[in-house]
């Protein structure tokens, strides 16, 4: 049953095959890590994984955010739904 109010966006085919292999692909990383941590792997070595997760994670944030802009956001203002403001400026200040 869905719950009305539970916000939702629909996005495309192509755009959720490329969030969705990004995902994989940061999945991988972090198992990369997990095992390079079992393998008692150098601290650096760890370090320099963990960077290009994160990295990879701001990234894929970033797709989201400019898709939210360029949708959702857009037809909230268009609709004179003008909180949609302070919801964006939060979700910013949390990527910070």
């Amino acid at each position: 049953m869905k719950n009305d109010n539970i916000k939702a966006t629909t996005r495309n085919t192509e755009l959720k095959k490329n969030l969705t292999k990004r995902l994989k692909t940061i999945e991988g990383q972090v198992r990369g890590v997990s095992k390079m941590i079992d393998e008692d792997r150098y601290c650096n070595d760890i370090l320099i994984q963990i960077s290009a997760i994160n990295k990879s994670l701001k990234s894929l944030g970033n797709e989201i955010l400019k898709n939210h802009l360029l949708n959702c956001v857009t037809n909230d203002i268009k609709n004179d739904h003008l909180e949609i403001i302070d919801e964006v400026m939060e979700i910013i200040r949390r990527f910070d």
